[in-house]
């Protein structure tokens, strides 16, 4: 029997995100060993139980003596709790060690790195994977999550080819698909395709919750609300970090944004039909697109580019 693709695989943030990368690869054999650190010893608790992982600390340095090459840890934290995690990191933890990230922000996690490390070491790969839940917490933990899902790697010059590649395996082997990105890009495109609709989302919620004064308002709600409110319902938390953490992008997809619905609001306002279709009928091709691309058979894999 061949040996697991990971020794130790050890989440820090055993949540959603963590969480479901851990049991997708204890599911599919692909670590010998899963051990979760996490802030509050309940947590730990309910992972083990809930078979989430093997043992979990509340403390890295409970383990780091036993990792080496051929071990990876897995960062999935709010994004602006990275930089102490990588203290620690640093501090225990040896640099034959893979380590890698789960944060919606690679931009503020470069630099987080190289405040604690001087620069990005060769064993940190920087990594976001495009799934999710509005859901939270070990519970919602799905091994099945990354299933045809997109993870991008934004590898930089200082990354080792050898922890690349056991990154890019590691996404691969719980079903996604594996792209690679320049910092700048992801969080630009991020910025547009993520932080915006949630910046949206959670806007239209506490509007219509506070600022229209009719008891009806979510009584008659129905599935279209629903649909396009979803994401409203997702950790307040990691969202305030990332809107922290990615502010340039945020505010340059939320300005395009504002300006648009101005033109719209506009063209409501004065009967401007023409314009009202033309946006209409823009968005609805380009939506029926997405959505056609996003039932085609998933492509082949493809690997993140090798840094030296």
């Amino acid at each position: 029997m061949s040996s697991p693709l990971i020794n130790k695989f050890v989440v820090i943030g055993i949540g959603l995100i963590g969480g479901s990368l851990a049991t997708g690869l204890k599911k599919r054999g692909m670590c010998g060993e899963v051990i979760g650190i996490a802030r509050s010893e309940q947590t730990c608790r309910d992972a083990v139980s809930l078979k989430v992982v093997d043992r979990a600390y509340t403390s890295l340095q409970s383990i780091a003596s036993e990792l080496s090459a051929g071990d990876v840890i897995f960062i999935s934290v709010p994004t602006l709790s990275v930089k102490a995690v990588l203290a620690g990191v640093k501090s225990y933890v040896s640099p034959d060690v893979t380590i890698t990230d789960g944060a919606s922000v690679k931009g503020n996690v470069q630099t987080a790195a190289q405040e604690v490390y001087g620069e990005v070491p060769a064993q940190f790969v920087l990594g976001h994977p495009i799934a999710g839940s509005e859901k939270s917490g070990v519970t919602a933990a799905n091994p099945d999550l990354y299933e045809n899902h997109r993870c991008i790697l934004t590898p930089l010059a200082t990354t080792g080819v050898r922890h690349l590649e056991l990154v890019t395996r590691m996404w691969q082997s719980v079903g996604a698909e594996v792209l690679s990105m320049s910092v700048e890009d992801h969080d630009e495109v991020l910025g547009a395709t993520s932080h915006l609709p949630h910046v949206i989302a959670y806007s239209l919620v506490d509007t219509l919750a506070h600022d229209i004064d009719n008891p009806n308002i979510f009584k008659y709600a129905a599935g279209g609300f629903r649909d396009f409110t979803r994401i409203a319902s997702s950790d307040p938390i990691m969202w305030h970090d990332i809107m922290r953490a990615n502010k340039t992008g945020v505010l340059h997809a939320l300005d395009l944004f504002i300006a648009n619905l101005t033109r719209l609001r506009t063209s409501i306002e004065t009967e401007d039909s023409q314009y009202m279709l033309d946006v209409f009928t823009r968005a609805k091709l380009v939506r029926d697109e997405f959505t056609a691309n996003l039932a085609k058979p998933s492509v082949a894999k493809s690997g993140a580019a090798k840094k030296d």
